[in-house]
């Protein structure tokens, strides 16, 4: 079985998480920027993590036999802190990078005006790249957050198939299949959705346009439950072309509209920077 795990945060996670990946059947990952957990006090702050994103990281993953590319925007939660709206303007220049496959997570937190114009923004950008756009839709009030992020995007220039609304559950996925663009779907250990909730999903609306992610972080989740629900589909009936389309060709086939998705792993060297992931080896 292969995997490719289009949405979750490896910088959060560990070198066992990466081994326990590898062994379930990951074998590349899309890791979205993401914010720290508390308030980033200046747009510096960003381009370290854009570069960990482009270095560090596609480092220690292939150290593990796992393609790792990356998504890269000012997330909505923070689109409220003035602090870190420049960011925008240095945006263009990374997403021009190989490994970058999709501007995003980019949507609504709280629904605010600054949401409104980060979101906006971002999608012309996506445009003016060629690149795919990965859409957070919130994890509060869904419906009017979902119907808020598709009038934005009807007044864009990005296709609805360059989009994928991500968080996705019974309440949204109908609007969302309905406006043409991917569907994305979270799974968690106790919110979001779980296993057996996605094989009742995909038994209504099947396997095509549709990703499944971790969306894994520093928070409670866990890094293995696309493998989990690929189980769950076998368990249920689907056969194993099935599993194949859904965890890997359909992540291949939606980030692969940036003309960068890149599964062989590279050799990366002993180190990066001068730094190894070895802690007390010889």
């Amino acid at each position: 079985m292969r995997i490719f795990d289009p949405h979750i945060h490896m910088s959060s996670r560990t070198t066992d998480d990466y081994e326990a990946m590898y062994e379930a059947g990951v074998r590349a990952v899309v890791e979205p920027s993401f914010w720290l957990g508390q308030p980033r006090t200046s747009p510096e702050s960003f381009i370290d993590h854009f570069d960990a994103l482009l270095g560090w990281e596609p480092f220690r993953a292939a150290q593990h036999g796992i393609a790792h590319h990356c998504t890269l925007a000012l997330n909505p939660k923070e689109a409220n802190d003035p602090r870190c709206t420049p960011v925008l303007d240095l945006l263009p220049r990374y997403l021009l990078k190989d490994g970058v496959v999709a501007v995003g997570e980019i949507g609504y937190d709280t629904m605010t005006p600054a949401e409104d114009h980060a979101l906006a923004a971002q999608l012309q950008l996506a445009a003016d790249h060629g690149l795919p756009a990965l859409v957070h839709t919130p994890h509060r009030d869904k419906v009017a957050g979902l119907r808020r992020t598709l009038a934005v995007l009807r007044e864009s220039q990005l296709p609805a198939e360059h989009v994928v609304l991500d968080h996705l559950n019974e309440t949204t996925v109908g609007e969302a299949a309905d406006s043409g663009c991917w569907l994305g779907f979270s799974i968690y250990p106790e919110t979001k959705m779980d296993e057996g909730r996605m094989v009742d999903i995909l038994r209504l609306f099947g396997t095509d346009r549709i990703l499944v992610n971790s969306a894994a972080d520093w928070g409670r989740s866990d890094p293995l439950k696309t493998r989990r629900v690929a189980e769950a589909m076998l368990a249920g009936g689907f056969s194993d072309d099935d599993v194949d389309r859904l965890l890997w060709r359909n992540p291949v086939a939606f980030f692969g509209i940036s003309g960068r998705v890149e599964l062989s792993v590279e050799e990366k060297g002993a180190t990066h920077h001068g730094n190894s992931i070895l802690r007390g080896g010889e």
